[in-house]
């Protein structure tokens, strides 16, 4: 898997969710540049050491950043509390990425979880 599958993945969305997600993309390479992009249960992630630490998907009404751990979101607390959220995905507006500062956090906090 390559990222051009993530590519293909993005190329088939309509504005402004394709736009919103390539930007949510490159700040999640910004914190782990080297990382594997990858497809994982039809959406793009990300693996670094063959583990996946970030994720996103594009929905209907909103986008989601997608941690694939049902405990790196409430590691974040009130950082979050803009959005709406469950244990395992992370909700946003399909015209707002994700602030570069939150996206470091979410992939920190995954990182540090593996340890």
């Amino acid at each position: 898997m390559t990222a051009d599958e993530v590519d293909a993945y993005l190329a088939q969305l309509e504005e402004p969710k394709k736009s919103t997600l390539e930007a949510l993309r490159r700040s999640i390479l910004e914190v782990v540049p080297d990382a594997q992009e990858c497809i994982s249960y039809g959406m793009p992630a990300f693996r670094v050491g063959g583990k996946v630490v970030a994720g996103f998907a594009a929905f209907t009404n909103h986008l989601a950043y997608l941690p694939h751990s049902g405990t790196v979101l409430a590691d974040l607390g009130d950082a979050l509390e803009d959005y709406e959220h469950t244990s395992g995905s992370l909700h946003f507006p399909v015209d707002q990425p994700l602030p570069d500062e939150l996206v470091r956090r979410l992939v920190e906090a995954k990182l540090a979880r593996l340890g």
